[in-house]
């Protein structure tokens, strides 16, 4: 089935925007120039995200400027991808001048490995793609029906496997992204390209480009650090005598779900079967090929590539890989994960550098109080020789730090009064959170202004407990999309509506069970008064080296 052929095969109206939106460039153009509304068009607005931006509007201002008879405050997020999180110190301070020029002040380390800022005006978002370009950085493909940013490990240099493994991520990122000009054109001012089919084609993507978003990992055994399992196709690293033998691919994750439809639900991908390291690239276009060629194009909400499998089954979908491919995969080999948490603090490299993992709440990155964290790593960016990398549990790894400079580092941090991660609970280290209320406009309650507080208290239980060193994965989000993983936390937090969460429980520490709903619609006071009898259960019964999420099914908690 050719993507391209398929006019009269009943699609939602967001194929036909593509396809007529001359490879992504509609009227944006011409609607950042319209003086009379903060806002472009809802047909733009689609289109906008293929460029790395969702319009979104401050939703804490929306009662006072209906109330004043004015349009919602509308503003821009824009995210920044690169693959495998890693930037240059000078890319960073560039990143931190956006915030302050045109932002809200601050940045946010999403659980993908990319920049998002947050409160960008119209008038101020082409300049900031400009500034964003300066800094050899680009947003494009870091939203839409694309491929997005792909994940990896951020530490090249924890061994030369990781090294590899970065290096495909990275040539991954790059392969995917669209070939159209029109996001030079408008952000970039160059050259504008008369579009036709001789002078401007996606050979893969066509003029639809995929049926939804598509996303990539790589995950290198024993670190799930990335969540393989939630991606719609991951390649797990297989070592052999300290060299990279190939991947296990699996496929067909995915987080996003919706409330009352049973039709949607977060899936871990299947692994199934082996690779070689150079066919990465083909495997991977290939399954976007069939993903392309299969997907639904009607139902958005059913869209995804978990559901293409699961319609037509996975021994159909493997039987298709193998047929474009013109061979079998091998079958996959054996691996295993201990966790998908970060490791704190120092790490000295093979390059004999040394690699020290930050504690970034949420992943925001600001100034609070005493605690400036914002002023701290821009200090810390002038003087630092090597780069910073973004970890998939929305955390900072200052990167590649010469042993001379380890100390002044550290004093830059204690001059800022940045903890060190021993300060925090188990449970505060493990958490995650995404932006929800008040920009996102999905977002039922709170998550990442919400959630600290929440730890205070549970910190309180953990303590009693005798818990407060355990690493137990606790995720929030403001709705069932799933941006922040909830459904692969050991307590998963998922909103409602303002002030009321379901409370899900037992998803395996290392990324390879979702969790299970447990009670609905509770408020701080039942989140608190269940998790307090399950945790001084967990403390009095748990076996020794048994995980939160590993005891809540062996006693049948879910």
């Amino acid at each position: 089935m050719n993507q391209e052929t398929f006019a009269e095969e009943a699609v939602s109206p967001e194929e036909h925007l593509k396809e007529n939106s001359n490879y992504l460039r509609g009227n944006i153009e011409q609607g950042l120039t319209d003086p009379l509304t903060g806002s472009l068009t809802p047909d733009d607005m689609k289109i906008l995200k293929f460029h790395g931006s969702y319009q979104q509007q401050d939703r804490d201002l929306e009662k006072e400027r209906k109330r004043q008879k004015l349009e919602p405050l509308y503003q821009f997020m824009v995210r920044v991808r690169a693959a495998g999180g890693i930037v240059t110190a000078p890319q960073w301070l560039l990143l931190d001048e956006l915030a302050d020029q045109y932002g809200n002040g601050t940045l946010k380390l999403t659980t993908r490995q990319s920049f998002q800022f947050h409160g960008i005006l119209k008038k101020d978002l082409k300049a900031s793609f400009k500034l964003i370009n300066d800094a050899l950085l680009t947003t494009i493909a870091a939203c839409g029906d694309v491929n997005r940013n792909v994940m990896c490990n951020p530490n090249p240099y924890q061994s030369a496997v990781h090294e590899e493994a970065y290096a495909h991520a990275v040539r991954l990122s790059e392969y995917f992204k669209p070939r159209s000009k029109a996001y030079y054109e408008i952000w970039l001012d160059q050259e504008k390209v008369i579009s036709s089919p001789e002078q401007e084609q996606e050979p893969l993507y066509g003029r639809r480009y995929l049926p939804r978003k598509f996303k990539i990992g790589i995950a290198t055994p024993p670190n799930n650090d990335i969540d393989i399992f939630a991606s719609d196709l991951g390649f797990i690293v297989i070592e052999e005598d300290g060299k990279l033998k190939g991947f296990n691919v699996c496929a067909g994750g995915g987080m996003g779900a919706t409330f009352g439809d049973s039709s949607t639900y977060p899936r871990l991908a299947d692994v199934i079967g082996f690779i070689a390291p150079e066919e990465i690239i083909a495997v991977s276009e290939t399954v976007m090929a069939i993903q392309r060629d299969f997907g639904d194009r009607l139902n958005r909400k059913n869209a995804r590539i978990k559901y293409t499998i699961d319609r037509r089954g996975m021994d159909w979908f493997v039987a298709e890989l193998q047929n474009r491919l013109g061979r079998e995969l091998l079958p996959a080999a054996p691996y295993h994960f201990d966790t998908n948490g970060d490791r704190y603090g120092w790490l000295q490299g093979i390059n004999g550098k040394w690699f020290y993992t930050l504690f970034v709440e949420n992943g925001r990155v600001r100034n609070n109080g005493k605690r400036a964290l914002k002023d701290a790593l821009r200090e810390i960016a002038r003087i630092h020789r090597g780069d910073l990398r973004l970890t998939g549990n929305q955390n900072l790894i200052i990167g590649n730090v010469e042993a001379a400079d380890k100390n002044a580092i550290e004093d830059i941090l204690k001059a800022y009064h940045i903890a060190d991660s021993a300060a925090y609970t188990g449970l505060r280290l493990s958490s995650l959170a995404c932006v929800a209320l008040n920009t996102c406009g999905l977002a039922f309650a709170e998550a990442e202004r919400y959630l600290p507080s929440l730890i205070d208290k549970l910190d309180i239980l953990m303590k009693e407990n005798g818990l407060e060193k355990e690493e137990i994965n606790i995720r929030m989000t403001g709705c069932p999309n799933g941006c922040a993983r909830s459904r692969l936390g050991e307590i998963g937090l998922v909103g409602r509506t303002v002030g009321k969460y379901n409370l899900y429980l037992g998803a395996s520490h290392n990324g390879d069970r979702l969790n299970t709903l447990y009670k609905e619609m509770l408020a701080e006071a039942d989140i608190l008064q269940e998790l307090g009898g399950i945790l001084q259960r967990f403390s009095g019964d748990r076996l020794a080296g048994e995980h939160f999420g590993d005891f809540v099914h062996r006693k049948k908690i879910v």
